[in-house]
């Protein structure tokens, strides 16, 4: 091992994750990130978890670790949800700006979907941002095809083989298949203003 290694400081536990250093800790997070009620409880949760390890290394006792960061694991829900009703925290607002990013990358509705559930997104916001998203599918499915040359994008006209790879490859981004055919259906130039006025909005 590195003789540096050996002489290098162990971060230490400093203060206990209480519902003060917790909100602290929130507004730091909120004011670099977008982010949902569930995903900032997530985030105060993974700091209680470092503080235990960090105190456990310390030599602390044990009980009271678990007992602190027991404590902290309650007091991160309630951070997040206080700031979620002050308004610091809107998933609403966080869902429709993520559809629209993901949309515009040409993220299917479905995989904005499954996004959004991995972010932990209140089921309302996120039917509301997926009822948006799906009104512009085609333009989503051809910016899909835009990245990848493919479609009306390609540098020369498909022949059938090159459109049954388009195909699945917009069925395994989980556009329906009338979307997906649309989609590569629509003549180069038609196909890019189409792409480009969906972006201006």
């Amino acid at each position: 091992m590195d003789k540096r290694e050996d002489r290098r400081p162990r971060p230490q536990a400093g203060r206990p994750p209480d519902a003060a250093v917790l909100r602290e800790a929130a507004l730091r997070h909120l004011a670099r990130f977008a982010a949902t009620e569930a995903g900032l409880a997530r985030v105060l949760q993974r700091r209680v978890a470092r503080w235990a390890q960090r105190a456990e290394a310390e030599g602390q006792d044990g009980a009271a670790i678990a007992r602190i960061a027991a404590a902290g694991r309650a007091a991160a829900l309630e951070v997040a949800h206080r700031l979620a009703q002050a308004g610091a925290v809107d998933d609403a607002a966080f869902a429709a700006a993520r559809a629209r990013r993901l949309q515009q990358g040409g993220r299917s509705r479905r995989a904005i979907a499954a996004h959004l559930a991995a972010k932990g997104v209140a089921a309302s916001a996120a039917e509301a941002a997926l009822a948006e998203a799906a009104a512009d599918e085609l333009a989503a499915a051809l910016g899909h095809l835009r990245r990848r040359r493919a479609g009306p994008f390609a540098a020369t006209p498909p022949d059938a083989a090159a459109r049954l790879k388009a195909m699945a490859a917009l069925a395994r981004a989980g556009f329906p298949r009338e979307v997906a055919e649309r989609a590569l259906d629509l003549p180069p130039g038609e196909a890019e203003e189409r792409l480009l006025a969906s972006r201006r909005g």
